[in-house]
């Protein structure tokens, strides 16, 4: 991607926007502590990341990954923020996007954000998603503006584990053989599939299906916060949350419309955490099934 410029007023410096390389990941992971830990506090919300190394192993494997489209900000020469798009499935997913507090509400974010739906419109994906922190009030409107619908209100739910799989199912981990079973379940659901984001769960051991009646009836790519799954109906997703050893992260993220799962899940000891939004642009089919998204859509 060429180098984007942009003069501000004249009491603002050029901002440029380039891609992302493997030198800037220790500045930007920093920075997206900082910027989420300092808008959680703000709203006296629990932060995303415990310390600054968590974001920079995260946005390590990212600038690194084929599959992803990472950006950075700078200004003066300076990194002030980053932004990432997965790129991995026919949607999207946009994120996590950070700004240096001390140069916020600047236009950074505007560019960063613009400058992935650009990729993606060159690109030609179906549609670009994202899920935003429904607190941060600033984000919401920004995405707004450049056109992002709201779709489904989430709860980021944790508690201690469940670990009581009900006797009817067998939960495993997944293997590179459940690609295609999984892949038409998650179309069934959604309407596209995740299969490059699923695959690399499988090779990194994080991902696991839930069987019934001899098939594949739920799937996750991990039980996490950056994790996403698929079921066929409430009951085959709960076999899979019931079966987790742990909720990794800040939690899972529950569709509240669901009230039978939402219900469910806070009868098992799950919590709120806090409240988030998920938006789209683009190729968006109302769910057909049970399913959690991943912090990325």
């Amino acid at each position: 991607m060429a180098t984007q410029s942009q003069t501000l007023n004249p009491n603002e410096q050029s901002l440029a926007i380039r891609p992302a390389n493997p030198a800037d990941v220790e500045v930007c992971g920093k920075i997206c502590f900082e910027a989420f830990g300092r808008i959680a506090a703000e709203h006296n919300f629990p932060q995303d990341f415990p310390s600054p190394e968590m974001p920079i192993r995260v946005l390590s494997m990212m600038f690194s990954h084929p599959g992803f489209f990472c950006v950075v900000a700078e200004q003066n020469g300076r990194v002030i923020g980053s932004n990432c798009m997965d790129e991995r499935t026919p949607i999207a997913g946009i994120g996590p996007i950070t700004i240096d507090p001390a140069a916020q509400n600047r236009t950074a974010g505007r560019q960063l954000m613009q400058a992935v739906m650009a990729r993606a419109a060159e690109r030609k994906f179906a549609g670009m998603r994202l899920v935003q922190a429904a607190y941060h009030n600033r984000s919401l409107s920004l995405y707004a503006k450049l056109g992002f619908a709201v779709r489904e209100p989430l709860a980021c739910m944790k508690g201690p584990a469940i670990q009581k799989t009900p006797p009817s199912y067998r939960v495993r981990p997944a293997a590179a053989e459940d690609l295609a079973a999984c892949g038409d379940l998650c179309l069934q659901v959604h309407g596209h599939d995740r299969g490059g984001e699923l695959a690399d769960a499988i090779r990194h051991g994080t991902a696991v299906v839930a069987e019934s009646e001899g098939r594949v009836r739920a799937y996750a790519s991990s039980m996490a916060f950056f994790g996403h799954a698929v079921g066929e109906t409430n009951q085959d997703l709960q076999a899979l949350i019931a079966a987790a050893t742990e909720f990794q992260g800040p939690g899972i993220l529950v569709p509240t419309r669901n009230a039978e799962l939402f219900g469910w899940c806070l009868d098992n000891g799950l919590r709120v955490v806090q409240p988030m939004t998920l938006m789209t642009i683009g190729l968006y089919n109302e769910p057909v099934g049970a399913y959690l998204p991943s912090i990325l859509f």
